[in-house]
């Protein structure tokens, strides 16, 4: 496997960094995750649960290793230094300072090891006036002016259902920086800090907002915005059944076909009409799609090309074919007997892919085995 020599030292929690190590972990490299004894990762905790911790920690923390220790004791930071030793990869998603305070900074594991990667993945980054500040996606999506954005017209923000700011702001820059540390490393022989702050990595995301505002200095509204409520064209629309579908038909060829199944030819002409018209346009594809239910719509729509798609609940999601297909979702036999469904693997290559080899371990499950193996080496 692409990372299969490569030894990942784990001491994050929850979501961003295990997110992180999880791809790490699913191409190959063997993931060590530190856990404090007797509390490890708080995933673990999270209702529901399977086989004993959190559906969400499983998820999440396959093909890992799981060693229980205590860093705040002298025998914990000599027993993670000399896994250092051996180490390709450190990453964390302490406060900064906190790292510093228990005398294992990377200042202080570079001596142990020059040649670590070192990932810090927090809120705001190791600088700036906000680095010391707690958070979580919500406070770093607002900071960042994603939030603002996010909603219908005249109301107020809405949350999203996913973690934006930790996944795509954190997780996978660090996944990111982290290779590309490695593959310096293969020239130098050094490693290097990555410092990831998930309020950046929300900002990077703002490419069809943040440059339109520099060129013009005008900003929209919430629910204004061409791709975020702004077009007829872009829009969700109920129908008769409660349900909903999604129309993503923005290039003229798409909103033709479109008008064509909801026998409006008369709003072809219409697709880049003024803001106004666009209400108005709105109001009343809602009106015709009220008369149809979801699979009324889409045994229409599915015999021509106009971007249309159902609205899927995660039942549906589960049953999909192209989901099955793509085989995103994965069962797996679970040592104690039973079965455990995982989210598959987004990332395809056709020489090396990915696998879910290991079920998430057991709180310091392998600390003797790995321990042994470095004190006997």
């Amino acid at each position: 496997m692409p990372l299969q020599s490569i030894r990942v030292l784990d001491l994050t929690r929850l979501l961003p960094g295990p997110y992180c190590t999880m791809i790490l972990a699913d191409f190959g490299a063997e993931v060590i995750k530190i856990e404090e004894p007797n509390i490890g990762d708080y995933g673990r905790n999270w209702e529901p649960k399977v086989y004993s911790d959190g559906a969400f920690f499983h998820s999440l923390n396959r093909n890992k290793k799981s060693v229980a220790l205590n860093l705040k004791e002298s025998d914990g930071k000599e027993q993670f230094l000399k896994l250092v030793e051996k180490a390709d990869v450190v990453i964390e998603s302490f406060r900064p300072g906190v790292m510093e305070r228990l005398g294992l900074d990377y200042e202080t594991l570079k001596k142990v090891n020059p040649g670590i990667v070192y990932c810090a993945v927090t809120g705001y980054g190791q600088t700036g006036p906000y680095a010391s500040m707690p958070g979580h996606d919500i406070n770093y999506i607002s900071y960042a002016g994603l939030l603002h954005f996010m909603g219908g017209r005249g109301g107020k923000p809405t949350v999203p259902a996913a973690q934006i700011a930790d996944l795509g702001g954190g997780a996978f820059p660090a996944t990111v920086g982290i290779l590309l540390a490695l593959l310096e490393k293969q020239k130098s022989g050094k490693g290097q800090f990555v410092d990831i702050s998930m309020m950046d990595g929300v900002i990077s995301w703002l490419q069809t907002l943040l440059p339109n505002y520099f060129a013009s200095g005008q900003m929209e509204n919430r629910g204004e915005l061409m791709l975020s409520g702004g077009k007829a064209c872009y829009e969700v629309y109920e129908t008769k059944d409660g349900k909903f579908i999604s129309v993503g038909a923005l290039e003229e060829k798409f909103w033709r076909e479109f008008c064509k199944v909801i026998e409006k030819e008369e709003f072809i002409p219409l697709l880049n009409a003024p803001r106004t018209e666009q209400y108005r346009l709105m109001y009343e594809i809602q009106q015709i799609i009220s008369t149809k239910t979801q699979d009324e719509w889409m045994q229409l729509f599915c015999q021509v090309e106009a971007c249309v798609s159902p609205v899927l609940s995660l039942e549906e999601l589960s049953e999909d074919p192209q989901v099955q297909a793509r085989e995103m979702i994965i069962e797996t036999k679970h040592p104690q007997g039973g079965k455990l469904k995982h989210i598959g693997i987004p990332i395809k290559l056709s020489k090396t892919p990915g696998s879910i080899r290991t079920v998430a371990p057991r709180l310091g499950e392998h600390s003797d085995q790995t321990l042994g193996d470095v004190f006997n080496r």
